[in-house]
């Protein structure tokens, strides 16, 4: 049988097929080889019990994609949620989580939640920054369900997981997808206006057929130093055309003389938002290289 995991607890993985889940243990033999199953994974399950619903993982198919932390394969897309308050907007988090994101492969979306509370016109602002750079960006306001069905529309045939600060809606906006309770929503702390953390396990919620929403603990804190402070250049996409024009090869686009990537923002090609972002998590990532052993 073929089935895809949607939670684990434990030594035990929750399979789902036709509409039907199944608790699995895995073969023995996984702990032996490099690879381990993990929720998200497509399998090859036997059922050793077909009345108490109960299996054995014999094969993971080949993934598309795997993230460490937290432990989730085959994502397609990771969305990005953004408040316009309680928490702020955080933009140098937003441009890690994208450069990761394009580094993975993965189709991402920037939500920008809790617009009712947007008094300076953050929001379009943000919105205009990042629809330049490419991306595809949603407003919403989760209590009210606005923006929510232009997001469904998104998610169709995607395992989509949701990041972004504590506080800034996500469950509230994974609720009203599903229009019933799948999450516990968080209490933002009024002492630090930083919403508490809610989620302890990953899970896969399926929305539709073939439409999943992963319900990730700690996705936003994710590492991004698999990427190298020269590579990172390749993960800002609106970098790519402009840095040919740069005279020195290895250009750092920071303290160098005649660099395109500098150019492009002094002529607006570039927003210079990303650019700075770009600087701090080079230097960020430089200094962690230097200073690793």
């Amino acid at each position: 049988m073929e089935g895809r995991i949607i939670s684990q607890k434990s030594d035990l993985y929750q399979v789902e097929m036709e509409e039907k889940i199944y608790q699995c243990k895995a073969r023995g033999k996984f702990k032996n080889e490099e690879i381990s199953p993990v929720v998200g994974d497509k399998v090859e399950f036997q059922i050793l019990d077909k009345e108490k619903k109960e299996g054995i993982i014999e094969k993971i198919f080949p993934r598309i994609n795997y993230i460490k932390r937290p432990k989730i394969a085959n994502l397609t897309q990771i969305i990005f949620v953004l408040s316009c308050k309680d928490p702020k907007p955080d933009l140098l988090l937003l441009d890690k989580q994208l450069a990761y994101a394009e580094y993975l492969k993965i189709k991402p979306i920037i939500i920008i939640n809790k617009t009712d509370l947007d008094k300076k016109n953050m929001a379009e602002k943000i919105k205009e920054i990042y629809e330049k750079v490419g991306y595809f960006v949603i407003l919403t306001k989760a209590k009210q369900k606005e923006g929510v069905e232009e997001l469904k529309k998104k998610l169709v045939e995607n395992i989509s997981a949701f990041s972004g600060n504590s506080g800034v809606g996500k469950s509230t906006l994974i609720n009203a997808l599903f229009k019933e309770e799948k999450t516990q929503e968080g209490d933002i702390s009024q002492k630090n206006k930083k919403g508490k953390n809610t989620t302890t396990s990953v899970f896969l919620h399926k929305l539709e057929k073939d439409t999943y929403i992963a319900d990730t603990p700690g996705f936003s804190s994710f590492d991004i130093s698999e990427i190298t402070s020269k590579e990172l250049e390749n993960y800002f996409i609106e970098f790519q055309k402009y840095i040919s024009n740069c005279e020195y090869i290895g250009c750092n686009h920071n303290k160098e003389e005649k660099c395109g990537i500098k150019e492009a923002v002094r002529l607006g090609n570039i927003p210079q938002e990303r650019y700075e972002n770009f600087i701090r998590i080079f230097e960020e990532l430089k200094d962690r290289e230097e200073h690793k052993w």
